[in-house]
């Protein structure tokens, strides 16, 4: 008898997808994360929920429905983390013709399944507001939908589901060997002990180790693949509207500058291949170039390096040349052999089908194992059984609950906890019952909810994952935090 139906190595947004799923259909599960939740490529995405204007352009028409669906589900089971915005492109003289946009875009809204969204639209950038950060001549540009989304708290709410659903999430926990016959027999160092965890099934979804982990933990040929790298840039706010910017630099591709932590502007995103140790990836300084000369091609105000407040970068894996398949879908592969365990592995895609790739893989087990039907598309996520639509009046409600609150901070807040709030909260009647302060945002209560709850060790994973906090606290109270967070772990 195994100690689980499923084992899961990797704790980036596949594999809490896959346990989230395989929980909520009842099968046992233990995730396997080496690392922090989200550590790696997940906390390197664009942030966007969308079906991706580039691969519409390349004709992949059912590619982008599907996405399209999936942003539909994603608003209405993770309201407090997606957000729906408007994004613009505004229409260069050595880019694509006017016309041929604006086709894409009446294109992009018949694909979309549900048409909950605002439709496309031309504008005269020179009589509305997002054209006041916009250099002229530019004077028309094309308006359409689509989302952003806080990837971080999307793997770590992802993840906190399916521990609610009987998952076992250990992170700092690193499988070093794993055995297979009849059952999955793994070696696992778990935060400095040596245990031995046994799966009927296991998922190797460790992003970008799947190759290493494939060759060096299970002993078998790695798939074909290749490792890429994605970057992007932060600089201080740029603009005042809540709009994104598309910009289409000089080689075609698309870059996007959007509002990120309320003070500062996401720029990105560059990509190329990579070689090297995924734990260690670092943005070049031609990459920072890169993006910053696209910025300053649209913008009135220049951004240069010397600008970049912080860099974010990650590296995964896309499917090998002799696959074939877009990179958005990412890679599933499912070993079943008679006799054998069933191996799954699965790497690879982008934030919008993530969920859709995890109940797919879930679903390769069901010869193996009796499992409840697929759910996911319809039950929210934690803090998520609201509306989009009133996003607003959750927050009202926070303020006016908790009225020590700025309207800032309970946008924060509700933005990463949704209508959870009260388990940090509580019968708080001002700040001081909250416990320390840490800079102007963070207090010790959401520390400790962020500890025992979502399994944050370290103060980069609060401050960079589980928020964007870092950008703004002072090196005194990150002291302060490390050694709170010290207090309370020992």
């Amino acid at each position: 008898m195994a100690d689980y139906d499923l084992a899961v190595i990797g704790g980036g947004l596949n594999g809490v997808s896959i346990a989230r799923d395989a929980a909520g259909r009842g099968l046992r599960v233990i995730l396997l994360e080496q690392g922090d939740l989200g550590a790696a490529a997940s906390q390197a995405s664009p942030r966007l929920i969308h079906g991706d204007l580039q691969v519409l352009e390349r004709r992949a028409l059912l590619r982008v429905r599907a996405a399209l669906k999936e942003r539909d589900i994603w608003l209405r089971t993770a309201p407090h983390l997606v957000r729906p915005m408007r994004f613009v492109i505004p229409a260069h003289s050595d880019g694509r013709q006017p016309w041929v946009l604006r086709s894409w875009l009446l294109l992009y809204d018949r694909l979309a399944s549900r048409p909950r969204l605002p439709a496309s639209a031309t504008i005269d950038i020179t009589h509305h507001p997002v054209g006041n950060a916009l250099k002229r001549p530019i004077g028309t540009a094309f308006e359409y939908s689509d989302c952003v989304v806080d990837d971080s708290r999307l793997v770590v709410l992802t993840a906190v589901d399916a521990a609610e659903r009987g998952a076992e999430i250990r992170t700092g926990a690193r499988c070093v060997r794993a055995d297979r016959a009849d059952i999955w027999r793994l070696a696992v160092i778990d935060r400095g002990h040596r245990r031995v965890v046994t799966a009927r099934a296991l998922a190797n979804a460790s992003g970008a180790w799947t190759a290493s982990v494939a060759e060096t933990v299970l002993r078998m040929k790695p798939p074909d693949v290749d490792a890429v790298q994605i970057s992007q840039i932060v600089v201080r706010r740029l603009f005042e509207t809540d709009s994104v910017y598309v910009f289409q630099n000089s080689d075609r591709r698309l870059i996007f500058a959007s509002p990120y932590a309320r003070d500062f502007t996401l720029i990105g995103t560059v990509g190329h291949a990579f070689m090297g140790d995924p734990a260690a990836v670092s943005m070049a300084a031609a990459d920072v170039g890169y993006l910053c000369d696209a910025a300053n091609r649209y913008f009135r105000e220049r951004v240069e390096p010397d600008d970049v407040i912080k860099t974010v970068s990650g590296a995964n894996l896309v499917p090998g040349p002799a696959r074939g398949r877009a990179a958005r879908d990412g890679a599933m592969a499912f070993d079943g052999a008679r006799g054998k365990a069933p191996l799954l592995t699965i790497f690879g895609g982008d934030v919008t089908t993530a969920r859709l790739r995890a109940e797919r893989a879930v679903a390769r087990l069901s010869p193996f194992y009796p499992m409840s039907p697929r759910w996911t598309a319809y039950t929210p996520l934690p803090g998520g059984d609201f509306t989009w639509e009133r996003f607003d009046d959750e927050v009202d409600t926070a303020v006016a609950r908790w009225r020590f609150l700025g309207e800032p901070q309970a946008r924060r807040l509700v933005a990463a906890y949704g209508s959870r709030l009260a388990a940090i909260l509580g019968d708080a009647r001002d700040r001081a019952d909250l416990g320390p302060d840490f800079g102007p945002d963070l207090t010790g209560a959401e520390v400790r909810h962020l500890m025992t709850r979502e399994w944050a060790r370290f103060p980069d994973d609060i401050l960079w994952r589980r928020s964007k906090l870092g950008l703004t606290m002072p090196p005194a109270d990150r002291d302060r935090l490390a050694a709170f967070m010290a207090a309370k772990g020992s």
